[in-house]
């Protein structure tokens, strides 16, 4: 144990994987030769995930999940890991949002991840392609993540969500017309869903607004909160109520400032309509 080397589980989302790999094994009591036995891969190699010297390849990771009985969990947390293009800090926040039993949300520009149609993630997508952003096949590794990310919600029970959109999500047309209709379409259906609760925030709100910037509020299981925000270069993952909790208050402060549900569902459907 005096040789156990501590890893930062912020340092990097290789490390933040070994360290939950870690966690996971030795909150089971088993050895690295245990998991070993269970995975088929040896006790070093194992080891050397831990550490963050090797790195996890999806069949690897599947076999973790598998073995730890963690759904996709991991592998999840894998694909992240090998994806360049996906920020620093957001495979811990997929793991938390995987886990949540409510997700609050607030959105500028773009619908958020979680509500968008395929299309419409397809173009976003293509868009980062074609700047040069992402290669093809990073492309492809994020559509995949995303949909396994839309696909985790449909667990039961699921997560209620609430999502508070700035108006610029419904005006900005992304890949077109016909793909901005569907995408519209798709967030009206989301918003009949009994645990999805769906608010637009005005362009007029101005000062009254609480957040200028993208922000992810959930609340695990034991009700503990953690807040997820991107910057250009970067994700941050905040887990210290002193810092979480006035977000979670400016948050019910926006959503007192924005337009009803009701009202909220007639302005989309009123965008949509002048799509048509």
């Amino acid at each position: 144990m005096a040789n156990r080397k501590k890893l930062n589980p912020d340092e990097s989302p290789r490390a933040a994987l070994g360290v939950r790999l870690r966690t996971l094994r030795e909150g089971r009591g088993w050895t690295q030769e245990d998991l070993s036995d269970r995975m088929g891969y040896s006790a070093t190699h194992i080891s050397g995930v831990e550490i963050g010297r090797r790195t996890p390849t999806p069949k690897f990771t599947a076999s973790a999940d598998k073995a730890l009985g963690t759904g996709e969990s991991l592998a999840r947390q894998g694909e992240a890991v090998l994806n360049p293009a996906i920020l620093d800090g957001f495979p811990q926040f997929v793991v938390q949002e995987g886990r949540a039993v409510e997700i609050r949300l607030f959105e500028l520009g773009v619908l958020p991840g979680l509500f968008q149609s395929p299309a419409y993630a397809a173009a976003i997508t293509e868009g980062a392609v074609q700047r040069g952003a992402i290669t093809e096949q990073q492309g492809d590794e994020r559509l995949t993540l995303l949909d396994r990310r839309q696909r985790s919600l449909e667990r039961t029970p699921p997560p209620q969500i609430y999502a508070v959109l700035d108006e610029s999500c419904l005006m900005q047309q992304v890949g077109g017309p016909r793909v901005m209709s569907t995408a519209l379409d798709h967030l009206l259906a989301l918003a009949r869903l009994p645990n999805t609760v769906i608010q637009v925030s005005r362009f007029d709100l101005g000062a009254r607004r609480s957040f200028y910037t993208p922000v992810t509020l959930v609340t695990m299981p034991d009700r503990s909160q953690v807040a997820y925000a991107e910057s250009a270069l970067s994700g941050q993952l905040q887990r210290e109520s002193r810092f979480v909790g006035p977000l979670f208050t400016a948050y019910h402060q926006l959503q007192a400032e924005a337009l009803s549900q009701a009202e909220s569902v007639a302005v989309i459907n009123q965008v949509r309509k002048g799509m048509s």
